[in-house]
């Protein structure tokens, strides 16, 4: 299959220009710079320069394209806010596939989106989940809550490096998924009749805690973790401050996530049948504690190796003077 990866060099999108071409598809990845997705064209995708926010761009990079995978979204720290990105170019992006007659298109959105009006992603996935269903197109539609690629500079690098672990106050649990293991429920989608025009959640095996996480990490790399706990009243402070300057909007809209947090309510669904549609085996899913591991032992490794470098270049330095015999 023909197929486009929007998002390509993502923590998602990536993983799925791996998997579609362990699979055999032939993956075009559409990139707003050449050179950042170079090591996806190492693999073996084509690359098209373009933006979805740039409609114009969009119609070249579908031409011969049967599938489209959708794993963009806003950054934080980018120059577009959520509504550019998120809304208009989704939009953009979901007309030019109905033009190009694009036979799937897949998209992922946030588990419970529907249930937080207030939050400015959660609600901008759950309209384009709209504007999806009703534009024609044969959908699926993914809905994972958490990734377990982001745990690593939340919790793990903080407590390796001896920096403050922020959290909030209040925290709901969430199972969070590996990425190679969303990624392959989003390839498999491709040929599974049973998919069309249906939504799906994508969660891990058990949720985890804020909490929990922290102490996995703490008798992983046998450190203790500096904690910081923010009342959920000043996240909302710092919230309505940060829509004052532009140039903060995105991270303001960010913060608005911690109300899904407060809740406490666990970020989970279940999952059987969704493995059963798929034809996939639970067994083969990423647990997190094996992840993190896996984690840690790479790094400590790392950081022994590095340390032995060290001893042995000051070992040379202190190398006694022989003075020369008269």
């Amino acid at each position: 299959m023909n197929l486009l990866v929007v998002g390509a060099t993502g923590t998602l999108g990536r993983q799925v220009v791996r998997r579609a071409l362990d699979e055999g598809h032939q993956v075009r990845c559409f990139v707003r710079s050449l050179q950042k997705g170079a090591f996806l064209k190492e693999w073996g995708a084509e690359l098209i320069q373009g933006d979805i926010c740039e409609a114009e761009t969009i119609p070249p990079a579908l031409v011969g394209i049967n599938a489209v995978i959708d794993a963009a979204t806003s950054r934080a720290t980018g120059s577009l806010s959520i509504k550019q990105v998120d809304w208009d170019g989704k939009v953009s992006l979901i007309q030019a596939a109905v033009a190009a007659k694009v036979e799937r298109f897949v998209f992922f959105s946030i588990l419970d989106s529907h249930k937080f009006p207030d939050v400015p992603l959660m609600d901008i996935k759950r309209c384009t989940e709209l504007f999806l269903a009703e534009s024609g197109l044969n959908y699926t539609i993914l809905q994972p809550c958490g990734f377990m690629q982001g745990l690593i500079m939340q919790y793990a690098i903080p407590v390796l490096e001896k920096q403050a672990v922020w959290i909030t106050g209040e925290t709901a649990p969430i199972a969070y998924m590996d990425t190679q293991d969303i990624a392959k429920f989003a390839v498999r989608a491709l040929d599974v009749p049973e998919t069309v025009n249906q939504t799906f959640p994508l969660v891990g095996t058990r949720t985890w805690g804020a909490d929990e996480i922290i102490s996995l990490c703490e008798r992983l790399s046998n450190k203790e973790a500096k904690i910081s706990r923010v009342p959920l009243k000043v996240l909302r402070v710092m919230r309505g401050i940060g829509r004052f300057f532009q140039w903060s909007w995105n991270i303001s809209d960010r913060l608005a996530f911690a109300e899904v947090l407060a809740t406490g309510k666990p970020l989970n669904a279940p999952m059987e049948k969704v493995y059963q549609v798929f034809g996939l085996d639970p067994k083969d899913t990423t647990t997190l504690e094996p992840y993190m591991a896996e984690y840690f032992t790479r790094i400590m490794k790392k950081l022994k190796e590095i340390d032995y470098e060290k001893e042995k270049a000051k070992k040379k330095k202190k190398t006694p003077f022989k003075s020369s015999q008269r």
